[in-house]
């Protein structure tokens, strides 16, 4: 009888160390963050929007500037060490390489932190367009995928 109340206690072990590991390999997928807004900002009269995008553990929020043009809207996410774009326009959302006029960071630099293949694998990432909430919630978790692996440190 003793024997059979001790196999759950071993199988519910067996399960919780199971998933220990598994959350530890999905590491890159279950970064936490919050978003907050930027008020008072100054950034040219083409700027709608302003958030910081905080992943957990960061001392160093990501900076995403909406700005509005003719095609719909543009979310530029940067940070001291890469720039990416996502568009919200009637063909959809999706990430794009940033526009020179609007390049912070070298080209050199950013080409190896923001991994092209997966670029191209967000190019589309909805058939419709997108507003504010879901587009931010969206590029917060999307934009883990677009870092090589080595660089993950950048965003926590």
């Amino acid at each position: 009888m003793k024997m059979l109340k001790v196999v759950p206690v071993i199988a519910t072990m067996f399960f919780a160390v199971v998933m220990n590991a598994v959350s530890a390999n999905m590491s890159k997928e279950l970064i936490n963050y919050e978003i907050e807004a930027v008020e008072n900002f100054n950034l040219g009269k083409d700027v709608e929007k302003v958030w910081n995008l905080t992943y957990e553990g960061s001392e160093n929020p990501i900076t995403v500037i909406k700005r509005r043009t003719t095609d719909g809207d543009v979310y530029f996410v940067n940070s001291k060490y890469f720039e990416v774009c996502y568009a919200s326009a009637s063909n959809g959302f999706g990430a794009r390489q940033v526009k020179k006029a609007w390049s912070n960071v070298p080209r050199q630099i950013n080409s190896v932190v923001i991994n092209a293949e997966e670029l191209k694998k967000q190019q589309v990432i909805s058939p419709s367009k997108v507003d504010d909430e879901k587009a931010l919630g969206l590029i917060a978790s999307f934009l883990p995928n677009l870092i090589n692996e080595q660089y993950l440190h950048l965003l926590n």
